[in-house]
């Protein structure tokens, strides 16, 4: 291959072009990406970033960059994927290519009215209206609703998170391990209301829920999930279904492209996760360098989340046979283990709040059985 076209310049871009590179590939590499900003890491974004503690955190260093050699292709959307070999961009170029890496990611579910949090544009914007505010609602109790929440009561402001499940993180971590990660917000003075859905959110800011009550909130925040970002793929070579649809090595229906991160659904399964991007960018690359697929990622599907100065941290998939290994919920702080339906032996998931050793230590055995 002569050249390779990123598409995507977030994680999951940055480290394919650096696994390209470690691979051995020595030809044009062109990164396109839609933001203006180079390559930062996302997770502070909804913490320190709030919280006026740091800037925009670099992914890599100006050294690191220029080490790629790589042709940056910034504030420059790709539109269409015209080819197998061509990529057409909102400037109206093409960039012709001998392999394609899609990691376009995802884009924030929305509701009308209020703000998203995905992109450090979106941070400021939301920094800077956190500053003139009071009142915060926010529209999901999920990771990224939670941390918002979290950041917000830091800020001295009055927090009303409002969750459609009765439970928040049922579907991740369970009922009684969501509940567990609910209770968070009572404790640091926030407002949790669950069970029902929002109607409307007015123009000042003020959320009509299904029930009739009215949540009062100057600034809004809606925190409900994003879809993939493949809207740019439709009619085009590369089939998608749930995100850009793969094998378990990230490579798509065309040899010469694979799919990496938050919009890559590999063999059947996509996974939001910060570190599930970087695995992922070492797999695919090496599969599109070789032709086919000789390389494989199996997802441990691991996540972290810091609330109200508490560290969640989980791994596996959740079960309805969940055991408590140490500590207390109402110490908040335990770690749970997870155990497969059909052998209650094996641990198929780990959550912990606070204790990242125990954690830590049950993650190896973790990985014996998943």
């Amino acid at each position: 291959m002569r050249t390779i076209a990123i598409i995507g310049a977030s994680l999951a871009g940055l480290r394919s072009a650096q696994a390209l590179r470690q691979q051995g590939f020595d030809g044009r590499l062109v990164i396109i990406g839609d933001e203006v900003h180079l390559p930062y890491d996302r997770p502070p974004l909804s913490k320190d970033f709030l919280l006026g503690k740091v800037e925009a955190v670099p992914l890599a260093d100006q050294e690191d960059l220029d080490a790629l050699n790589a042709e940056w292709r910034l504030n420059n959307r790709a539109t269409a994927l015209l080819s197998s070999g061509e990529v057409a961009l909102a400037d109206g170029t093409t960039v012709e290519a001998d392999g394609v890496v899609i990691a376009t990611g995802g884009v924030p579910r929305t509701i009308p009215n209020t703000r998203v949090l995905r992109t450090l544009d979106d941070a400021i914007n939301l920094r800077e209206a956190f500053a003139n505010a009071q009142h915060v609602g926010v529209i999901g109790a999920g990771f990224i609703g939670a941390e918002i929440a979290s950041s917000a009561r830091a800020l001295g402001k009055d927090v009303t998170v409002v969750e459609a499940l009765p439970t928040p993180l049922t579907r991740v971590l369970g009922a009684e391990m969501g509940a567990a990660c609910g209770q968070l917000h009572g404790d640091h003075g926030s407002t949790l209301i669950t069970g029902v859905n929002v109607d409307s959110v007015n123009v000042d800011g003020g959320i009509n829920l299904a029930d009739g009550r009215r949540v009062d909130a100057d600034v809004v925040v809606a925190g409900i999930g994003m879809r993939p970002a493949t809207d740019w793929l439709a009619g085009g070579p590369v089939k998608v279904g749930n995100g850009v649809v793969c094998d378990a090595g990230g490579v798509t229906n065309l040899k010469n492209i694979v799919a990496v991160g938050d919009v890559a659904n590999c063999a059947g399964h996509r996974a939001e996760h910060w570190t599930s991007a970087t695995e992922q960018a070492q797999v695919a690359t090496r599969n599109l360098l070789a032709g086919e697929t000789v390389a494989t990622h199996t997802n441990g599907g691991y996540v972290w989340s810091d609330q109200y100065g508490v560290r969640i941290q989980f791994i596996g998939r959740a079960t309805d046979d969940v055991r408590l290994e140490d500590g207390s919920i109402e110490d908040r702080k335990f770690v749970a283990t997870y155990r497969d339906s059909q052998n209650e032996e094996d641990i198929v998931g780990i959550v912990a709040m606070s204790n990242a050793r125990l954690f830590t230590r049950l993650r190896r055995n973790l990985k014996q059985v998943v």
